[in-house]
């Protein structure tokens, strides 16, 4: 494949005219579960950031544009599975914002089907879809598929949007709850690629440590968010931990625990948490305050990284890569 000749940068970026919700809205949860063990429930409202491009989509894409910007490229190439947010995130930057976008999506056998939901709205948004067969797409950072891919002259955003640049973009995240919260205190996200804790831990307040739940199963995590950290600072930052027992077999996946806590949580609070990440880490959160793991007196914000999807949600997928975390 041919790739897109070297464009001009997009003038000039202005991602103040998205009038983006930051910082983002810190709402204090009313929840016996947590009150009973003296611990205070916050929600991180960064699902409303803005409307395309909500949570860490924002946080993560947001220094990337500006990457591409000046280094005067004006295409991104990116990666994802079908039911990808972090594609339809970043076909929604390129539209708002001037940008060219390809999306390399897993599976060549989706390129004969009709476009699924997601699939549509990024091509709705001006991305341009490629897609390759799942051997191909596990061999995607090597420099002779890139090229085949046509990634010369483009910016390129890692599959989930976790580099270097969107863990300085999180770090932002980390040190708006550093106003909210203090030592002793526990800042909580969902994660999947690993960028968010690893900016999120980065920029929290001395003495408040950063709880990560992923959503994927293997145990691998803790390694690539050393990577991230070191990628981005020069080593690790902050006090974070994982706690691996709220993925529910893997992501996409779900349990009928996991089920009915997210449908009582929306009972509970109108707040009806997204299945893939939040809920997860919600449930993780409830468990442990239930296990009496933190001490009365704490503090925890839960991170909300985004709303639930408007259409059902996919069928899992046992390759399906994250998109929130």
């Amino acid at each position: 494949m041919t790739g897109p000749s070297p464009l001009s940068s997009p003038a000039p970026l202005d991602l103040a005219a998205l009038r983006p919700r930051l910082p983002s809205p810190v709402v204090e949860l009313a929840d016996e579960r947590f009150a009973r063990r003296g611990v205070r429930l916050l929600l991180k409202r960064d699902d409303l950031i803005h409307p395309r491009l909500p949570g860490n989509k924002w946080r993560k894409l947001e220094p990337n544009l500006r990457a591409a910007a000046a280094s005067g490229r004006s295409t991104l190439l990116t990666f994802g599975g079908a039911y990808s947010n972090h594609l339809r995130a970043t076909a929604a930057a390129g539209r708002l914002l001037g940008f060219a976008t390809i999306g390399v999506v897993r599976g060549d056998e989706l390129a004969d089907r009709p476009l699924n939901w997601s699939l549509a709205r990024c091509a709705a948004d001006g991305m341009r879809l490629r897609f390759v067969d799942r051997a191909t797409y596990r061999r995607k950072t090597e420099p002779e598929v890139l090229a085949a891919l046509g990634a010369d002259g483009c910016h390129v955003v890692p599959e989930g949007g976790s580099n270097a640049a969107a863990v300085h973009g999180c770090a932002v995240l980390g040190r708006e709850l550093a106003d909210v919260l203090g030592p002793g205190d526990v800042a909580a996200v969902a994660c999947g690629t690993g960028g968010t804790l690893a900016g999120l831990a980065a920029g929290l307040g001395e003495g408040t440590r950063a709880l990560g739940f992923p959503v994927l199963k293997g145990g691998f995590l803790g390694t690539e968010v050393e990577r991230l950290q070191t990628a981005a600072f020069g080593g690790r930052r902050g006090d974070w931990s994982l706690d691996d027992r709220f993925h529910g077999g893997g992501y996409a996946r779900t349990t009928p625990e996991l089920d009915a806590f997210a449908d009582d949580f929306a009972a509970r609070h109108g707040l009806p948490p997204e299945r893939l990440y939040v809920a997860k880490a919600l449930y993780g959160l409830t468990t442990l305050a239930e296990e009496g793991a933190f001490a009365p007196g704490t503090t925890i914000a839960a991170v909300i990284t985004g709303g639930p999807d408007p259409e059902p949600e996919p069928e899992p997928d046992p390759e399906a890569e994250p998109g929130q975390g």
